[in-house]
This record gives structure tokens, sequence and C-alpha cells, in this order.
């Protein structure tokens, strides 16, 4: 049961406004990762409206994270579960991920911590669980002037919701950077995604188009060069904001690219996923900038 669209005045920062909706949070970490999501959210307005459930998406690309901060950090995802949860805790609250090339989705949250956090919250009384979005039921997508075909995802992407993107910080080959749009991707429920690279670019933009996220959190922590290195930086900060093209156009100015050579972030622009000019609130992106190699 889907309950109907709350309003939240929240207790991170009082009453949401409208003229936050394009802004992004830039925040030092402070050794406090609660704290400075907290600070993150006060800085965009909170979390505004909800709907439950609350859909979670972590970047959980590989079974063997070569660098240790190539997957999304499951102290991140608890902090920001202990946040939502001090807004409601009656909502029921999904971590989600699918099957890739190089993982199995079910080992993988058992692997990087997932499914101990869930048993956790669980035990004490709350509505969090993971999900593997491999596993039907499906629907078929089809959504008008798309760049890709229609195909088959998990019926709850298409239900009301509330979508946060959590990703890491990293250059990718074959998409340049790899942020908050690309960790959309891994809402492809089949197996050999590598399948999609060719049109990369269009999947980014339509699955972005279709699940349009209602938060964007990157950990920006520690840098990846890669999707899975072997290359780290330390950049030392979270990237926060409500619209995608917002938030990856920020964190590619921290790692030294101009947003207009990222394809996927032109495109994506033109749609109602941010701009590459956003404001930002917060520090400066010259104090945290740290220059990435590109990745081709």
């Amino acid at each position: 049961m889907i309950s109907s669209e709350i309003r939240f005045f929240s207790k991170i920062t009082g009453d949401f406004k409208g003229t936050t909706m394009g802004s992004v949070a830039l925040v030092k970490y402070e050794n406090n990762i609660t704290r400075t999501l907290e600070e993150g959210l006060n800085l965009i307005g909170g979390f505004g409206s909800f709907k439950s459930p609350i859909i979670i998406k972590p970047n959980i690309c590989t079974m063997s994270d070569s660098t240790g901060s190539s997957v999304t950090d499951v102290k991140v995802v608890e902090s920001l579960i202990e946040l939502l949860l001090n807004e409601s805790a009656t909502l029921s609250i999904k971590i989600v991920e699918t099957d890739s090339q190089s993982k199995y989705a079910d080992e993988a949250f058992e692997k990087f911590g997932y499914k101990q956090l869930v048993k956790t919250k669980t035990e004490s009384g709350f509505d969090v669980s993971i999900l593997d979005l491999s596993r039907p039921p499906f629907v078929k997508l089809d959504i008008e002037d798309a760049h890709i075909p229609p195909l088959d995802l998990a019926a709850i992407l298409f239900e009301p919701n509330f979508f946060i993107s959590v990703a890491v910080a990293k250059t990718h080959e074959n998409a340049f950077i790899t942020g908050s749009l690309k960790n959309q991707f891994g809402l492809l429920p089949r197996k050999d995604q590598g399948f999609y690279h060719s049109t990369l670019d269009g999947y980014i933009v339509d699955l972005n188009r279709f699940v349009n996220p209602n938060l964007c959190i990157v950990d920006a922590r520690v840098g990846v060069e890669g999707w899975n290195g072997p290359k780290t930086r330390e950049i030392g900060c979270f990237i926060i904001g409500r619209k995608p093209v917002s938030v990856d156009a920020t964190m590619a100015r921290i790692m030294g690219f101009e947003p207009d050579m990222i394809p996927h972030l032109i495109k994506s622009s033109k749609y109602d996923l941010g701009t590459l000019t956003p404001e930002i609130r917060g520090q400066n992106i010259e104090s945290v900038r740290v220059q990435f190699d590109p990745p081709f």
C-alpha cells in the first residue's frame, strides 16, 4: 500500500522552500557523517515532501571494491536512514540494487553490510528492507521521445515513491564521470549491463527522466579514478542537492572538469534534471577542488 503524500516541516530545517530546488550544498566532512548530511540538508531546505516508500539507491557496483571507496559506504546510508526516521518513524525505506556483470546484488548486500543494517533496523521495529530489482515483477518502461527502446524495470519504480540516489565520486571510461546520474544505470535488471554501453548516454538520460530523483547525495570524501580504481584522491566533502545534473556538474568541477565536456550531463540538462551552473551553498568549489586525470 502506498501512502498519500505527507508534507513534513523538517526537524532538520523547517519549511521547505522551492527556491532551493536548483541549489547544491557542498559540505566539508568533519569526521561525522550524520552531522555532515544534516548540514547539507539544512543548506538546501531539508528533505521537503515525502512519499512512502523511500527508495535509496546506493552505488554497489562490484563484489571486489579494490579501492575501499568504489562502493557506497553503508555508514552513509545508515546515517541517512537515521535522519529519515527522525522525521517519521513509520516510513517504509527500501535499499535497492540490481545484479551486474561484476556482482550479484544479494551477495553484495551481504558483503558490504547492508543486510546487517536492515537486520538492526527491523529488530528495532522500523520498516527498513533491501530489494533486489533484478527479480520480478517487472513493468515495461516506454517513455515519450525516448533515447532508448522499451525495457523492463522493477514494478516498484512505477509506484509513487521518494527516490534518493547515494553515489560516490568517480571517473568512468565510458561515461567520463559517474555520480548521481550514472547511479540510476544500476536500476537495469539485466546482469550483462555492458550490453547497454554502446548507447550509455541515452540510458542514463532516460532512466533519470523516468526516476527523476528527489534527492541526490555524492560521497566525495575520497574520489576514485575509474569505476573501481585503482587510483584514489582525497577530496573530503559531500555534495547534496535535489537535481542530479546540478549535483554532478558540481562534482565534475570539483574533479577539475567542465560539465560541458561530459555528454550525458549536457543531454540530461535539457530535461527537468537540473542545471550545469547551479547555485552552490556552503563551501566554494575552489576550497575542495582536486584535479583528476581524464578517464580517456
